[in-house]
């Protein structure tokens, strides 16, 4: 892009000051959720072995820390988290979270992990219909387990759930009540996806006023969005533009419900359209991408951007004429930089331009009308095969697709049940 902005052909409003935000960061660390939120998407259970594998290749491609699981959860999982953690990671720091219960941090220092976000709710909401607990029991809850946590030598982060539903004073009370127990990091969560980016923007803002006037509570911010209404890349992107610098995300926006910021999106964008270091070796994104697919047994749709089969795959005529004589015509990056390669799809809109490549990559000699009833043809084949093609074959795909998705039914619940009762 610079080679064409030197010149004088395309212009990169992306790095126009004036564009960017006073608060922007020259760096940010990747904090990756995939083992862990991830794991969370409805039918997905990993193996040890496969856990490990992701949690190695997230460590290969920069990630700056790696919650591994939740120890809490089962004594598998709690093995799976200590599997890890005894293995070691390179570069990243191996992270498992509690909820402000003492077993569970409990868990967390048993698995041997470094770094344990401790989470509970700040929304009165929540507090008053999930937890069932007062403002002030949970800041006393809190405090006893980031204390408890800290004496035994862990990284304590704080992570104040639904915190883009809760009362901002009371919000801040709790960061800076987690901050003095000893929170070395706090997180704004946007635990049901719920607000714009402009409201992220302003919650930053007030955050940042209410503790960073003392420097005691100046401690790095990170955020966490989930995607129900698709914005959990915009919002974690706004977030970072007022000076959070330890976002939250998941490979392939895997994780509850619609998913969260999906890692590659995130990555990529900062790199390129922010100019902000990440720390992540690009050209590997893919090869993760495609290892976490895999064992999640969740095929991504062709259209996800950075890592779906069609993201660099140029189908119409005009686009592909345009690829051919510049590759920034129509591609906002290099395929390369994400480990990616360039592809073209041959179907009713091929031009006659790109056939005529086809011929002289191929050897091929033939007059413009050949060319021109070569494209026809192909033209003609695809249609043909559109009307060859059967709903009923892809209902039946998309039911093996759905039955991929592994969980206990129903029947097999209330087996459990009166087999235990």
């Amino acid at each position: 892009m610079e080679n064409l902005e030197k010149a004088g052909l395309a212009v990169n409003y992306n790095k126009v000051s004036e564009t960017k935000s006073k608060f922007l960061p020259k760096r940010v660390f990747i904090w990756d959720e995939t083992l862990r939120d991830g794991e969370q998407t409805p039918g997905v259970a990993l193996t040890i072995d496969e856990k490990i594998e992701i949690a190695k290749k997230l460590d290969e491609v920069g990630a700056a820390i790696v919650a591994v699981g939740f120890p809490a959860v089962s004594n598998e999982e709690k093995k799976g988290v200590a599997a890890i953690a005894k293995e070691g990671l390179n570069r990243a720091s191996v992270a498992a979270p509690a909820r402000a219960v003492i077993t569970d941090v409990e868990a967390c220092i048993e698995a041997g992990v470094q770094e344990t976000p401790i989470f509970i709710a700040t929304s009165d909401f929540r507090l008053k219909y999930q937890l069932r607990m007062t403002r002030e029991e949970m800041l006393e809850r809190l405090t006893k387990c980031i204390e408890f946590g800290k004496e035994h030598g862990l990284i304590i982060d704080y992570i104040a759930e639904d915190a883009t539903r809760s009362n901002m004073e009371f919000l801040c009370q709790a960061y800076r009540t987690a901050i003095d127990a000893g929170a070395d990091k706090i997180c704004i969560a946007d635990t049901v996806g719920f607000v714009r980016p402009e409201v992220m923007r302003h919650i930053i803002r007030e955050v940042k006023e209410h503790l960073w006037s003392k420097s005691k509570y100046k401690v790095p911010i990170s955020v966490h969005c989930h995607d129900d209404f698709g914005l959990a890349t915009a919002n974690t992107l706004a977030a970072i533009e007022e000076g959070v610098t330890y976002p939250q995300v998941c490979v392939n926006a895997f994780g509850e419900r619609a998913g969260n910021a999906a890692f590659e999106e995130v990555v990529m964008a900062l790199e390129e359209l922010y100019g902000i270091e990440t720390g992540i070796e690009t050209e590997k994104l893919y090869a993760l991408s495609k290892l976490v697919e895999r064992h999640f047994v969740i095929p991504l749709p062709l259209h996800k951007a950075i890592s779906g089969d069609n993201a660099f795959t140029h189908s119409s005529g005009i686009h592909s004429h345009g690829q051919l004589t510049h590759s920034m015509t129509y591609e906002p990056i290099n395929p390369i930089l994400v480990g990616r390669r360039r592809e073209f799809h041959l179907g009713k809109f091929v031009g006659r331009h790109f056939v005529e490549y086809l011929l002289k990559m191929g050897g091929v000699k033939a007059t413009p009308e050949q060319a021109r009833e070569i494209t026809d043809r192909v033209k003609r084949t695809h249609e043909e095969h559109k009307k060859t093609q059967s709903k009923a074959a892809f209902d039946k795909i998309k039911g093996e697709l759905k039955d991929l998705r592994t969980g206990v039914t129903e029947r097999e619940f209330w087996a459990i049940v009166f087999d235990v009762v």
